[in-house]
């Protein structure tokens, strides 16, 4: 197993400290159990389980820094990954932006382990894949999917005598349904801390019910449409942007949060006044590690408020330059929405398009965050509050800052898992006017 006790983890790394004769030392002992099954075609075709545990030591001699890794523990292994970093930061140019190991923090857990994720066994992955291939074979559609669960730990220490120590769980699944002649396609996705909350046979109905629902699709125009973005559709493209929110980028005029003139648009109006985003690493809902990258605390803290933009992440380093006080980076992006689900948002709407997701994101414009990417896996066609027909898939060009301007009506958050960041999120699904789509795709 590679799931270390609190206790196990410090011996391990207080040998590391004391073996090391460089000016400041740091160190990550790290490791996880996952799982996973795969299933295609309507059939198994992967299953396995990955053990890993690795240590990571960084040294420094004055500004010149060193990085080992290694995933062997006894003493000749542990003094062998010092003596490495050390002589690697021996040879390392001078860093101009280098800042100290941290000192002596005070965190608060927060609750990211799950008993019913980690005790995961191989017969229960076998059953989420059978309880979503049996309910398509019976209906003669055709199922691909993947399920991913793990536990893990890390421990973080350094020469200053700070130390934390953590475990944490994780559940990932994702199932694409499609019709025999393969012109219709729907997608169902779950992202959890615990697995008793996961019934396979239930959610996979979903994605059945797109597949059959979306098999005769009909060509639209392409043109500004009012849409209803389901949270994992919306989830790519505000993942995306939020990737935008360093201080640093806004500051050197990199971002499209950087101020005509100079500096950045902190505390200006950005978005639609409903907009409100927030970080809170002990958010039952999404709760991530209590410290960043850095070993920096976590903070609950509001990032846009009423669609002003109240808080920029600030590396160490750049805070230092700014005069600014450094807080750990956001692990979680908690966007604030309504009670109403997707359907009751159809239900409200007399013409417009409903997205099941985004697939295939790329940055067409840095600086307005214009990004261009594609709908897949059961776009559909709404009038009078209802589902009138499928259509087409669509490539669109859209930035995410004037979708955020564009709102009509915010849903209930849902808990999905950020596409291009490893933010864990709760985003709603988000009905917008004049979304922008510029072409046919024939995808399905």
């Amino acid at each position: 197993m590679s799931i270390f006790t609190e206790e196990q983890s410090k011996a391990i790394l207080d040998k590391v400290i004391k073996l090391s004769k460089a000016d400041q030392i740091s160190a990550t002992l790290s490791g996880s159990v996952d799982g996973n099954i795969r299933f295609a075609l309507n059939n198994i075709s992967t299953s396995g389980i990955v053990d890993n545990t690795e240590l990571a030591v960084e040294v420094a001699f004055g500004n010149r820094v060193g990085t080992a890794t290694i995933n062997e523990f006894d003493d000749a292994s542990l003094e062998r990954v010092v003596r490495r970093a050390e002589d690697l930061a021996r040879l390392a140019p001078e860093n101009p932006e280098f800042m100290p190991a941290i000192e002596k923090q005070t965190y608060k857990p927060s609750p990211t382990f799950s008993e019913s994720t980690a005790g995961i066994t191989p017969e229960y992955r076998a059953k989420v894949a059978a309880d979503s291939i049996g309910p398509c074979k019976g209906e003669k559609l055709i199922a691909a999917g993947f399920l991913e669960d793990g536990q893990n730990f890390v421990a973080i220490v350094n020469s200053n005598g700070n130390f934390a120590y953590q475990r944490g769980a994780n559940f990932n699944y994702t199932c694409t349904v499609r019709t025999e002649d393969g012109r219709g396609s729907g997608w169902v996705g779950r992202n959890l801390k615990d697995a008793s909350d996961f019934k396979a046979d239930a959610d996979i109905r979903t994605a059945m019910r797109k597949a059959t629902e979306s098999a005769e699709a009909k060509a639209l125009e392409p043109g500004k449409y009012t849409v209803i973005l389901e949270p994992a559709a919306a989830a790519g493209l505000i993942s995306f942007m939020m990737n935008f929110f360093d201080a640093r980028q806004a500051d050197e005029g990199r971002s499209f949060l950087s101020k005509k003139g100079g500096g950045n648009k902190l505390g200006e109006q950005v978005y639609d006044s409903r907009v409100n985003i927030s970080a809170d690493p002990w958010d039952p809902r999404a709760p991530v590690l209590p410290w960043d990258s850095e070993g920096l605390p976590r903070e609950k803290m509001n990032i846009v408020e009423n669609g002003k933009v109240v808080a920029l992440n600030y590396s160490r380093y750049w805070a230092k330059k700014q005069g600014k006080r450094a807080v750990g980076e956001p692990g979680n992006l908690l966007v604030a929405g309504g009670d109403k689900s997707t359907a009751d948002l159809v239900r409200g709407t007399q013409k417009g398009i409903l997205v099941t997701r985004t697939w295939y994101i790329r940055m067409v414009d840095p600086q307005t965050v214009l990004l261009t990417g594609l709908t897949r896996d059961g776009t559909f066609y709404i009038e009078n509050g209802q589902i009138k027909h499928p259509v087409k898939n669509f490539r669109f060009n859209e930035s995410p800052v004037i979708m955020l301007n564009n709102i009509e009506e915010l849903g209930r958050p849902v808990r999905v898992a950020g596409d291009e960041s490893s933010f864990v999120m709760m985003i709603p699904p988000m009905k917008l006017r004049d979304f922008t789509f510029t072409s046919l795709s024939d995808a399905v």
